[in-house]
């Protein structure tokens, strides 16, 4: 991982706990797929994806969770779901957004709901 993408998954992870958030597992990988931070918020379970840039060239950061990462987060979330310690919460999707200006955060976007299991 790039020392860009470990320190946004720090900030987000710190973020979340000051939301009340407690997290779960960071980094949870399955052959195909990671989810970067999976929290606890009452009975939610969320897996947040979390995405952090220096400038919006590229686009949103958001926008970088595209629809082929969402299934690959979604396959990796129901088997991650599959202990039963969780068979019980709901679960969610998130994003976060992280932006850096000179190595310092200058705005943190959490995106919650940022997209769903489609049937």
């Amino acid at each position: 991982m790039n020392p860009k993408g470990k320190f946004g998954e720090d900030v987000a992870a710190n973020f979340l706990e000051a939301k009340g958030y407690s997290i779960v597992a960071r980094n949870f990988r399955i052959r195909s797929a990671e989810i970067d931070i999976i929290a606890k918020a009452d009975d939610v379970i969320v897996f947040v994806e979390v995405k952090a840039r220096s400038n919006i060239r590229h686009g949103l950061p958001s926008e970088a969770v595209t629809l082929c990462k969402q299934k690959k987060i979604i396959e990796a979330a129901s088997i991650f779901l599959q202990d039963e310690t969780f068979s019980d919460y709901t679960c969610r999707f998130d994003v976060v957004e992280v932006y850096l200006s000179g190595g310092c955060v200058e705005k943190i976007n959490h995106i919650e709901n940022a997209f769903e299991v489609s049937q």
